[in-house]
């Protein structure tokens, strides 16, 4: 999977395809301009418009699927995550302005704006990413037939809704726990907190997603976000 290193959310793009899944380092806000898309993220699947708000935490990731006629999107990097994953601004053409000069002041300006959206979807898939982020799902089989569904046609659909097979998706939900908790315990312990077999285990799901081991995501120096978006103006 694809990694977005932090400093790189910064940008205004259009975009007519289908965007796969990825992961980001950093928080950002994606705040739509025009068009539309669907998202599939860690924290559930939104159909977003124009003004609409997309907030993504760091580590999480997410797939797109854009709309025949693409969608303009300007994301800007986050110092402090709001509770909302996905909302709306009133003014986005403000936040706009305020960006050509100041991507700080666009991005205090967005969050100070942002109302509750919408609702996401709630269709099966939904249920099932929910589940699997609370690690409350043992066996994919048996989850499928207590809704009634095939366990074949289950795992075809979640991953044609979110982009990886229902297991990646809860193997990805418990590397992105573990690398939350760095610097707060010991590998070990956070490996066995995190739901893995033991530290090695850990580190090797760690790398496989975000490309580096838990001991080097530590060690990384990574700027704050205030001083990437002044390095960006």
């Amino acid at each position: 999977m694809a990694v977005v290193p932090p400093g790189a959310e910064i940008s205004r793009e259009r975009s007519a395809r289908h965007v796969a899944r990825h992961a980001h380092l950093a928080p950002y806000a994606a705040l739509v301009l025009c068009g539309g898309y669907v998202e599939a993220g860690d924290r559930g699947r939104f159909r977003a418009r124009a003004g609409d708000v997309l907030i993504h935490d760091r580590f999480e990731a997410h797939q797109d699927h854009f709309a025949p006629d693409g969608a303009d999107i300007l994301n800007l990097p986050l110092a402090a995550v709001p509770a909302l994953a996905f909302g709306r601004v009133a003014d986005p053409d403000a936040v706009v302005r305020v960006a050509q000069h100041d991507f700080r002041g666009a991005a205090d300006m967005l969050v100070e704006a942002l109302l509750p959206g919408r609702t996401g979807e709630a269709d099966w898939p939904d249920q099932l990413a929910e589940h699997l982020r609370a690690d409350r799902v043992a066996r994919i089989r048996v989850w499928a037939e207590g809704l009634g569904l095939r366990p074949q046609s289950v795992s075809r659909g979640f991953r044609l809704a979110y982009g990886v097979t229902p297991q990646r998706f809860r193997a990805e939900q418990r590397a992105a726990r573990a690398a939350w908790a760095l610097g707060q315990a010991g590998l070990a312990e956070i490996a066995l907190a995190s739901g893995f077999a033991d530290q090695p285990h850990m580190s090797r799901a760690v790398k496989r997603l975000y490309g580096m081991t838990p001991a080097a995501l530590r060690r990384a120096e990574v700027h704050c976000v205030q001083d990437r978006m002044g390095a960006a103006r």
